[in-house]
């Protein structure tokens, strides 16, 4: 049945992007002549699991699982428009599905949804107008990708003097985190010591927040100035390194200018470069690095909860050229990471833009004929 010349459609296959052509697993021509069957252009929804409300529309004829409904549009009816209609209606799908132990619609309340469509030539206007939304988030996307490439590209040549920076010449020298930072220390949990998370007060940052994709705020909580004192051996400012030691190890962020002061919980060890020969981000960028990353997993003791020790952060090596070498190399990384930031900052308007355009324009708050 399994082959590798027809899609097979799964929930794991929907959600990347608008079109899907591909999937995980594929059928044979046997496998293919045995199943249903969905025509291109059908708008596929994802209907059971805990991913329900993904969709997609087929970009060639496929097959799917049992978890997908696929709905084909009448001639009435433009494609997709009903795609971006759809995807409106999926958010409320979802969360009427999860108030069930297994979220579900089945096929019959699923048929019942209650759709509104204007005139054939106003859901024409509307899907032009998102279809453009989209094609600039999506451009804005690749860009990303691209820049994010180059970075990667400059840290593996500029980070182990595979190239050099013109003016500068020499051996690089190793030396360790602990000779070169204040002393690197992790965070506890403030309810361990008797006090309770608060509405607001001092910023305290969990493993979370040293995220994949850099500081995410959004996982942060907030401690009492009391516990802040209580725990200010693990107080972290503007500058400092944080990198996870517990379950997701190796990840790293810096805290930018002006972030002021926090805390940190005790899977977060924080490096404060002190060491008038090295600069701290050169110190981050290299850090930053996959090689990094690896070297920290290979490491890790406990397989149900991986972790390294902080004996084993101060123990890490750092390759160093002169230091006026490392601020250039910093600088040009810098410059790098500040331009992503700005085209992420981009997207996420773009993001936005197009969010309220789908409340305002396929719900008829505004018309656009």
């Amino acid at each position: 049945m399994y082959g590798r010349e027809h899609p097979f459609i799964s929930p794991g296959d929907i959600g990347f992007s608008k079109f899907i052509s591909k999937s995980e697993k594929m059928l044979s021509d046997l496998g293919w002549r045995g199943c249903k069957k969905f025509p291109t252009g059908t708008i596929l929804f994802v209907c059971i699991g805990s991913t329900i409300g993904k969709i997609g529309v087929a970009a060639r004829p496929v097959s799917a699982n049992q978890q997908i409904n696929g709905v084909v549009p009448l001639e009435k009816v433009v494609p997709d428009f009903l795609y971006y209609r759809l995807s409106l209606a999926s958010r409320e799908v979802k969360a009427q599905a999860s108030e069930q132990a297994v979220p579900i619609i089945n096929k019959t309340a699923f048929g019942e949804l209650d759709l509104c469509l204007p005139p054939l030539r106003e859901q024409k206007a509307i899907a032009e107008a998102l279809s453009d939304a989209d094609a600039l988030r999506e451009g804005l996307e690749r860009l990303i990708a691209k820049k994010r490439l180059i970075k990667q590209g400059a840290m593996q040549d500029l980070l182990t003097a595979k190239r050099r920076l013109p003016g500068f010449w020499g051996e690089w020298e190793p030396r360790k985190l602990g000779n070169i930072s204040a002393f690197i220390t992790k965070g506890a949990t403030p309810t361990t010591y008797g006090f309770s998370w608060q509405n607001h007060g001092v910023l305290f940052l969990r493993s979370e927040c040293v995220s994949a994709k850099g500081l995410d705020l959004s996982q942060s909580m907030f401690i009492s100035e009391e516990a802040h004192r209580a725990t200010k051996r693990s107080e972290v400012s503007s500058g400092d390194i944080l990198i996870t030691i517990t379950g997701n190890v190796g990840r790293v962020v810096r805290l930018p200018e002006n972030f002021g002061v926090a805390n940190i919980n005790q899977h977060i060890a924080r490096i404060r470069i002190s060491a008038a020969n090295s600069d701290r981000d050169f110190v981050f960028h290299q850090l930053s690095r996959p090689e990094y990353l690896r070297r920290f997993n290979s490491i890790v003791t406990g397989q149900a909860y991986p972790q390294i020790s902080l004996e084993q952060v101060r123990e890490a090596t750092v390759n160093f050229p002169v230091l006026e070498e490392q601020v250039a190399i910093a600088s040009i990384l810098n410059d790098m990471d500040a331009e992503i930031q700005a085209l992420e900052a981009r997207l996420e308007k773009a993001r936005q833009v197009k969010e309220g355009m789908m409340q305002n324009l396929l719900t008829g708050r505004i018309r656009l004929v």
